[in-house]
């Protein structure tokens, strides 16, 4: 069989005290190895699973799907049980491997056997990412049981335990990880209107009290993505907490008819499960920001928290006293959490509408220049169509209030990604997150900054504590990765790139900050990473890391190669002058680079200050006097 890359889940399954058995009574061993083999193999089949091998009294198999892997392992320790011959340990994971010569090869395999290794008789292990992939599945049950490090892992690992019949039920347990003080996460407010339609004024509200308590001094407040990452699961609320690693986590429900309001809230101590605070309200549609005013008082009065007369002036801020308005604006951020080209061109209608009823509404402004930077960022929309919107719609919204956090955030990314002004960048997102402590996203901006400015340590310094705060953001997770990838943290690089795969594997991102950071690596694995990438977004960017990749692990005609198909892309794509330099400054091909340099700075185009910089140490180009004058005029150092 020839070389091929798939995604599949791994399973591995070993008879439990089969050594020891081994040196008592090695007929009967024999015996119970055959018993296993005719047991599993055609529950395998059945489940179109592939068996691979045996290793001693242990079982590989490979399936297409972690629900047909979780099924298989469900049926087989069904089996084992009923037999009474022996027990049996499963662990499963899913991931990337390496198919050849009917053999299967990669991280995911040593993982999957880990986890197998690690669990209890009788029971199935599974991964955080197979947890996530089955969390969907009514007939599958699966918890948390236990995070560890695991032999030749570098980071600790969380297991889920698979429930079935007759399954015995392994308490959960962790790590010792120091949980913040004050430390809060508040959970989806459940929709309990008898209209579906009204979910986005309960996901609304909750993100306005996330929005709120994350303005107090000293507070860490988990971010809206990782809370949101639990909805509708049905988890232990102390599970939800360890995992998020919180002090506290507040709940509740929104029920709506016409204009009548009913809305509960408690607060829950994580560490007992103790109610610190309940409350319901019965008010009008009207009363609504009295009631998150009230809800997030009566949160900081609980846990004996004291504020201040600044902290106290923003928590209780009002956007907007315009209660439509305030309306169309919750949609629009629940139309901007799909985070789709659809998803921002209905948040957009929405923001819109808001600032028609109340067009000082600054908050919903920059609601625009969000999404109008990501249509921008990711070329979803011709660069003069969304660009000058968003730069308006930034310059307005900070005009009609420079006190709300998200005003500075708007400026501050335009000033680096278009303008490419690191300082006056800088200026605005130090006065955000002065504004709001807790915000992930500025933190990440600074990690920016900081990496750019050759400051890296304290660049993986801001970009951990954006990870701390919002851990199940993909967009996240790949710009903290992106803020490594600029410092040549190849650690930190390829640690978040990882991270981001066990939370979706079919996101193109984590594969392609692993490849990156394996191609400086010269590790040849780095090829399977990217093209991946590549399939999965299909871009120029993508077609760029592939290209230098094979320049810099020596085929050179292989990366020229590619650059005649990013040559060929349609006309539209060609506007992103900065890759073409990117692959131009890696081939030594220095005058085309230059010019591509020259069109990137012209047309704004921030990207080229990612590239600039990790190119400072390129062989042949940081010596050129053109390349250091190209940095001392866009403030980078060499």
């Amino acid at each position: 069989m020839s070389k091929s890359r798939q995604l599949a889940a791994i399973m591995f399954t070993d008879i439990v005290g089969y050594t020891a058995l081994m040196g008592n009574d090695e007929q009967r061993a024999f015996d119970l190895l055959n018993k296993n083999r005719q047991l599993q193999r055609p529950i395998i089949e059945e489940f179109n699973g592939r068996w691979i091998k045996e290793m001693g009294d242990g079982v590989m198999a490979s399936f297409h799907t972690v629900s047909d892997a979780v099924k298989a392992a469900v049926k087989i320790q069904e089996a084992c049980n009923s037999t009474k011959d022996f027990q049996l340990r499963i662990g499963i994971h899913q991931g990337e491997v390496l198919f050849e010569r009917d053999d299967i090869f990669g991280d995911v395999v040593n993982l999957a056997a880990r986890i197998q290794s690690a669990a209890s008789p009788g029971c199935i292990f599974i991964s955080e990412t197979v947890h996530h992939n089955i969390s969907n599945k009514s007939e599958i049950r699966s918890q948390f049981v236990l995070e560890e490090r695991l032999k030749n892992v570098s980071q600790p690992v969380r297991m889920y335990q698979v429930l079935f019949a007759g399954s015995k039920v392994i308490a959960a347990k962790k790590l010792n990880l120091p949980v913040a003080e004050n430390s809060i996460a508040v959970l989806p407010f459940l929709n309990r209107s008898s209209d579906p339609e009204q979910e986005f004024f309960s996901d609304g509200m909750t993100e306005t009290i996330i929005n709120m308590l994350a303005q107090v001094p000293r507070m860490k407040v988990i971010g809206r993505t990782s809370s949101f990452a639990f909805k509708g699961k049905n988890m232990d609320l102390k599970l939800i907490g360890e995992q998020l690693n919180v002090a506290y986590l507040l709940e509740g429900s929104v029920r709506r008819s016409a204009n009548k309001l009913r809305v509960k809230a408690q607060l829950i101590n994580v560490a007992d499960g103790f109610h610190l605070y309940s409350g319901t309200f019965d008010r009008e549609l009207e009363d609504i920001f009295a009631i998150e005013d009230e809800i997030a008082l009566a949160i900081l009065d609980a846990i004996k928290f004291e504020l201040f007369n600044f902290a106290k002036k923003n928590l209780l801020k009002r956007y907007t006293e315009n209660i439509e308005a305030y309306e169309l604006y919750l949609n629009g951020r629940f139309h901007v959490n799909k985070c789709t080209p659809d998803g921002f061109l209905k948040a957009i209608e929405y923001f819109e509408a808001a600032i028609k009823i109340d067009p000082a509404f600054a908050i919903a402004h920059s609601g625009l220049v969000f999404c109008y930077m990501n249509f921008w960022t990711f070329g979803w929309m011709p660069v003069n169509e969304c660009l000058p919107k968003a730069i308006e719609a930034a310059r307005h919204g900070l005009q009609l209030d420079s006190e709300i956090a998200e005003s500075h955030l708007a400026i501050g990314r335009i000033a680096l990604h278009h303008e490419m002004d690191i300082p006056r960048a800088l200026e605005h997102f130090n006065i955000t997150i002065r504004i709001n402590p807790n915000s992930d996203e500025c933190l990440v901006q600074l990690g920016f900054c900081e990496a750019l400015l050759g400051r890296g340590d304290q660049a993986i310094v801001f970009a951990e504590q954006a990870y701390e705060l919002n851990p199940f953001s993909l967009m996240n997770l790949y710009y903290i990765g992106l803020v490594s990838a600029i410092s040549m943290n190849l650690e930190k690089l390829i640690e978040y790139g990882k991270k981001l795969i066990e939370l979706e594997p079919n996101f193109f991102g984590g594969h392609a900050l692993v490849g990156y950071g394996l191609m400086y690596l010269k590790q040849e694995d780095c090829f399977a990473e990217l093209e991946l990438a590549n399939r999965l977004n299909n871009d120029l960017r993508s077609l760029a890391d592939l290209a230098n990749a094979h320049n810099h692990l020596g085929n050179k005609s292989k990366a020229t190669e590619i650059l005649g198909q990013m040559k060929s892309a349609p006309a539209e794509e060609k506007v992103i002058n900065p890759v073409f330099a990117n692959v131009y400054l890696a081939l030594g091909e220095l005058d085309l680079a230059f010019d591509f340099i020259e069109k990137s700075i012209e047309n704004k185009e921030g990207l080229i200050l990612f590239y600039l910089h990790v190119h400072r140490h390129t062989a042949g180009v940081s010596d050129d006097p053109r390349f250091r004058k190209y940095l001392e005029r866009l403030g980078l150092p060499y």
